[in-house]
């Protein structure tokens, strides 16, 4: 009887053992299986499977990782600033549609101050933590948005004699309010980096 109480109990051990055994076998396996397919060439069959491809490039040397830097700094700077040359687009419709129904020079006046005044009031704040290069590019947008310059917008709206002031402000700081945006020349990289916004890539 003792004899078959020790059986037993090895019996009993062994499959505790075996459940830890199985238990762990299970947690090491690892949570996607890739199934191996024979293939056959010239005559051979080997398990083969697909696997993605990827590229390996050497590391960057200086002048590369300057121009990758300068690029990421062109793009954040795009990111920046192409919503308001978009905004300026949508409110120049407006203002357009707006004076359709203005005859009269004094409303005319009276309601391109007042529109101005508003925007001051809702943008005076974004534009001033612009950088000069943010609104060198902005500039370039607004010509790609609206096709007229800012130069040609202030003189159609303000007058000439706001037009070369503001211009002359311009300048000061080294931007050009008659600049033109070169969609295939040099403001390309811009037209992609818009491309890649407008794509949703980034």
């Amino acid at each position: 009887m003792r004899h078959y109480s020790i059986i037993f109990f090895i019996m009993l051990s062994g499959y505790a053992s075996c459940q830890d055994t199985i238990k762990h076998f299970k947690d090491s396996l690892p949570d996607k299986f890739h199934i191996l397919e024979n293939v056959t060439r010239n005559g051979e069959t080997l398990p083969e499977i697909a696997i993605d491809e990827i590229n390996v490039t050497k590391k960057m040397d200086i002048r590369q990782r300057f121009q990758w830097w300068k690029h990421q700094r062109l793009v954040y700077n795009v990111k920046r600033v192409y919503p308001y040359s978009v905004m300026v687009r949508d409110k120049l419709t407006e203002v357009n549609d707006t004076l359709t129904d203005i005859t009269g020079d004094s409303e005319r006046r009276q309601y391109l101050r007042k529109f101005e005044k508003d925007m001051f009031s809702e943008y005076e704040d974004d534009l001033k933590k612009m950088t000069i290069t943010q609104g060198k590019i902005l500039i370039k947008l607004i010509d790609r948005e609206t096709q007229n310059t800012s130069y040609d917008l202030i003189r159609d709206y303000r007058g000439t004699l706001s037009a070369a002031f503001w211009q002359g402000i311009a300048r000061i700081f080294g931007s050009n309010l008659k600049s033109r945006y070169d969609a295939f020349g040099e403001d390309y990289l811009i037209e992609k980096v818009i491309y890649e916004i407008e794509a949703g890539r980034i």
